[in-house]
């Protein structure tokens, strides 16, 4: 080196292993850099998870839309079709046919109207013989509710009433929800006991089971409920548990047949202002003779569908006893104005034949407007 010049300052490299400044700084930069490497897989893996869990719920809910059973199908018919029945007997296994059709084809509906426009909206009363105006459609009515109701039920809703004095021979309908006391199933109907419950605790109801199901509500005693049970890991506990739900949720949910709800109406027009369901029935089917012929027509999709059938003297006697209609012709009242058995042999089908060839040949073309 030369005088004079200055000498550059030296740098320390560390003792052996150790790292000097520049490296230090570029290792500590690394170590950020998979640190976030590392938070970002983490992340990455965490969002996958909650992907993949939810894909799973969409799954099961779209498994269970496809399980369900949106859609109803209503039957109404005049109670007057129970006049065309010689004795009470008669008059009860033909109301009884009329449940097992309804049943067998999974009608959630059963309307029962009066061909004379009288007004009878309740089962309440005394059947007063064989062609009395108007009894008639309360005791079809009354049998058909009969029927429905669990057999362990019966006992609670159904007092001894002369309308149902011979209802006890009649075949059963054995629908998904008569349940039999050792049938394992998510649904029953059952019935709010008068028990006492602790405070904050639910009403008990009798379920058809050894065993009464405490649920998750306190409710009247008396009042009819569907219960979800749930499932329980000690099968030798003391109380059962379950839950109050809608009547619909069993069709809805897991696509169970739940069997059908009985309505009255006074005239044939009070069958559609008073429909049950939100905005009425978008299907609308009348039967006759005079009807088109049904192998050429085609069913839109249809959320509730309703069937009607004429009693004795067809459609036409009960749209002109009907107060609020105007009308001669009864075909502008539905969607379709069909026959259903064209070429008949015989002069009359009767209403509860009607109902079985109707339901029957409606059935893949049914099938057909929902897969659409």
């Amino acid at each position: 080196m030369m005088a004079g010049e200055q000498r550059p300052p030296t740098r320390w490299k560390g003792k052996h292993g150790e790292m000097t400044g520049p490296d230090w700084k570029k290792s500590k930069d690394a170590r950020k850099q998979a640190l976030k490497q590392l938070k970002e897989l983490k992340l990455l893996k965490k969002l996958d998870k909650q992907r993949v869990e939810q894909e799973k719920t969409i799954e099961q809910m779209k498994k269970k839309e496809l399980k369900g059973r949106l859609h109803t199908i209503s039957v109404a018919l005049p109670g007057s079709v129970l006049d065309n029945a010689q004795s009470p007997e008669f008059r009860t296994y033909l109301a009884g046919q009329i449940a097992r059709a309804c049943t067998v084809f999974s009608v959630d509906e059963i309307v029962v109207f009066d061909e004379q426009g009288e007004d009878a909206k309740t089962v309440e009363g005394e059947f007063g013989g064989i062609g009395r105006k108007g009894h008639a459609n309360v005791q079809l009515a009354r049998i058909l509710q009969y029927l429905e109701c669990p057999q362990y039920l019966r006992k609670c809703f159904f007092p001894k009433h002369r309308d149902l004095e011979f209802a006890g021979v009649l075949n059963p309908l054995d629908s998904p929800h008569h349940l039999r006391i050792d049938d394992d199933a998510e649904y029953r109907e059952g019935v709010v006991v008068d028990r006492p419950s602790k405070p904050g605790k639910g009403s008990f109801v009798n379920c058809g089971l050894r065993k009464e199901v405490q649920i998750d509500k306190q409710l009247q005693a008396g009042l009819r409920v569907t219960v979800r049970l749930h499932k329980m890991d000690n099968p030798e506990t003391k109380v059962l548990k379950g839950s109050v739900i809608a009547p619909d949720v069993p069709r809805m949910e897991s696509g169970l047949y739940w069997g059908y709800t009985v309505r009255l109406a006074s005239c044939l027009s009070s069958v559609f202002t008073e429909c049950p369901f939100e905005g009425g029935y978008d299907l609308t089917i009348g039967t006759s003779e005079r009807g088109s012929d049904i192998d050429s027509t085609i069913f839109p999709t249809f959320r509730h569908m309703l069937i009607v059938f004429g009693g004795l003297q067809g459609l036409e006697a009960s749209v002109d006893a009907d107060p609020n209609l105007n009308l001669t012709d009864p075909c502008v009242l539905f969607h379709h104005y069909l026959n259903t058995c064209p070429g008949q042999g015989s002069r009359i089908i009767r209403t509860e034949e009607a109902i079985l060839i109707t339901l029957s040949i409606l059935r893949p073309k049914i099938d057909k407007a929902l897969k659409s």
